[in-house]
């Protein structure tokens, strides 16, 4: 990897593995030496929302929405089919194909390995996260396969508006396919808390920035002051749900590794669904690699904020989630490089908006 595309990634991003490893340790020793920590955090609760956890997320989820230029969105109607191979294979197929694959390796393959009761809760976090495909980290996936910006922006701008009104409805039907009764009134108040509030607010901020401040001093001032906030955000997150499934891990180490392997199949199969289909529809390498990313990669900050608020912390449908974040970075990396070496399967770059 050239040395361009290592700070494209960024320290952080790069070792993301690893950081959630390290808040996992230190969860779980909080969890299991210091248990008054997360049954004080725990009293913090309304309608079943960890309060800390919600402000925390919130840290990780605003600044992502500041990055997305919704305005682009005027251009959705040039050269579409690369919006369509995006929106088909987040929208028609992802959800359920997750729900596929997790159910047959937590029902049937691992039968033996995972109580029932254990793998309805993977199940439902796997859902969580195939219901949830990336955001702000599809900008660096693009740019680390030389995908084209402008085309990347609307991509992630017209799935962030979908959303809106696909993620409530596929997550309620597949977790009812999968046993697992929730109240639509919690799941839709997860939806508005995680994604509509932070959604305005991002771009209510970023109108306005522009509008005082130019769109230099936007990108290259303000939304650089968030990379702390938003890494802090995320690893006192990790830590504090790890505190409070220490029980969970300590009894069921191997968990993590079995959650883990259905989450990186579906990863693959994605990835390659929406990389073919560009590549039969005769699409230029720019468009298709960003297009198999998005679906690819997963918006965890949102997935385990829904967990969060429809099981709560201690929950191992938050803990399923999580895994989503363990293996993102490493997968990631490794379809990006079969994107570079694929370049020669596509056609000659076009004038794509």
């Amino acid at each position: 990897m050239s040395n361009e595309r290592k700070a494209a990634i960024g320290f952080f991003e790069r070792y993301l593995t690893l950081w959630v490893v390290l808040c996992m340790a230190v969860g779980i020793f909080i969890g299991k030496f210091l248990p008054a920590i997360p049954d004080f955090l725990g009293r913090f609760e309304y309608a079943q929302v960890s309060i800390p956890i919600a402000i925390l997320i919130w840290l990780m989820i605003y600044p992502m929405m500041m990055k997305v230029d919704f305005a682009s969105i005027k251009n959705v109607g040039k050269n579409p089919q690369g919006l369509y191979v995006t929106w088909v294979t987040n929208w028609l197929i992802k959800p359920f194909t997750m729900f596929g694959i997790a159910w047959l390796f937590f029902y049937v393959v691992f039968k033996a390995l995972i109580p029932a009761e254990l793998a309805r809760d993977y199940l439902a976090g796997a859902i969580l996260l195939g219901a949830a495909p990336c955001t702000a980290m599809v900008f660096v996936w693009s740019h680390l396969t030389k995908g084209r910006p402008a085309y990347t922006v609307v991509q992630v701008a017209t799935n962030d508006l979908i959303i809106l009104v696909a993620f409530t409805p596929i997550v309620a039907f597949l977790l009812g396919v999968g046993g697992v009764s929730i109240p639509w009134e919690t799941l839709i108040l997860s939806v508005v808390l995680f994604v509509v509030v932070p959604l305005s607010a991002g771009i209510a901020t970023r109108v306005w920035m522009i509008k005082h401040k130019g769109l230099q001093y936007f990108e290259q001032r303000f939304i650089p002051k968030f990379n702390t906030i938003t890494i802090f955000g995320l690893l006192l997150t990790l830590t504090i749900i790890f505190s409070f499934q220490g029980e969970v891990i300590l009894s069921n180490p191997l968990h993590i590794f079995l959650i883990a392997i259905p989450l990186i199949l579906q990863t693959f199969l994605i990835f390659f669904i929406a990389y073919t289909a560009c590549k039969l529809l005769k699409l230029p390498h720019n468009i298709a690699a960003p297009a198999g990313m998005i679906g690819a990669s997963n918006f965890f900050e949102l997935a385990v904020a829904v967990a969060i608020s429809l099981f709560g912390a201690a929950s191992p449908v938050a803990l399923a989630t999580i895994v989503g974040v363990l293996v993102e970075v490493p997968v990631m990396l490794m379809l990006v490089r079969i994107a570079n070496k694929t370049v020669h399967w596509f056609a000659e770059e076009k004038q794509y908006g």
